[in-house]
């Protein structure tokens, strides 16, 4: 396949899942100017309604978790080249976040209303805080690998990929995964929770919380005792600093 046919998949890839990631952000933020988001449909049938958004959930944690296990990744680049798999992963992440946005199926019921001003103004800031966590989070890391795009750069340009790493600046010297707590801030943080989207908010938590178990396991894999001492001194989501081993 053609280096330059693959650097513009990977950038057309980025362009799907960057879209997809905004497009959820806003829905979620519930905001009136946008004809659809979380709480603009009506509520319908209770059992389809249960039955479908778990479904979305299931899919979405599925790809998710089983397309970034390294024993997924051996096998699926036997079938596609090693650059576009970050790529592809990226795609169809995009893809299930426009899924979440256009079929998510609305609950009937409210769980807490803010009628505060001040109040509210803190849980929207709150809730965009979150998604300037989880933007600013990959670039501490590296945004452009996350995303696909050095990949198929350094496919297009025939450089070698910069071995494994992690970081344990800003963001991550407080909490070792600042991205998905980035999202929990963007998903909780909201001033009219309905069931809709208190849905939402509880099954991708407990989403979150099963991806971070495996993905943990991998990082020790890959990187060894330095991501294990790590691991003892920041906190893998909740950021309570850990005490101090004497």
């Amino acid at each position: 396949m053609g280096r330059f046919f693959i650097f513009i998949y990977g950038i057309i890839a980025y362009a799907v899942g960057m879209g997809g990631l905004v497009w959820f952000i806003l829905f979620v933020g519930s905001w009136d100017f946008l004809p659809l988001h979380i709480d603009s449909k009506t509520p319908g049938e209770l059992n389809q309604a249960l039955l479908i958004n778990f479904a979305i959930i299931l899919l979405f944690g599925v790809q998710h978790s089983v397309m970034a296990r390294p024993s997924f990744k051996s096998k699926w680049t036997k079938i596609i080249p090693k650059s576009m798999e970050r790529s592809t992963y990226v795609l169809i992440t995009g893809l299930l976040m426009a899924l979440f946005c256009l079929h998510w199926q609305a609950i009937e019921g409210t769980v807490w209303q803010v009628d505060n001003v001040i109040i509210q103004q803190v849980l929207i800031g709150l809730y965009m805080l979150g998604w300037v966590i989880v933007v600013l989070s990959s670039f501490l890391i590296n945004h452009f690998e996350l995303f696909g795009l050095q990949q198929v750069y350094c496919n297009l340009t025939k450089k070698a990929e910069p071995a494994d790493s992690f970081t344990d600046r800003f963001f991550y010297k407080i909490v070792r995964h600042p991205l998905q707590f980035g999202v929990l801030m963007g998903v909780w943080a909201t001033p009219h929770m309905t069931m809709t989207h208190l849905m939402l908010a509880v099954l991708l938590t407990i989403y979150i919380f099963i991806g971070l178990h495996y993905e943990e396991k991998d990082l020790v894999k890959s990187l060894g005792d330095k991501y294990e001492n790590y691991q003892k001194q920041v906190p893998m989501l909740i950021p309570i600093p850990k005490s101090k081993q004497n």
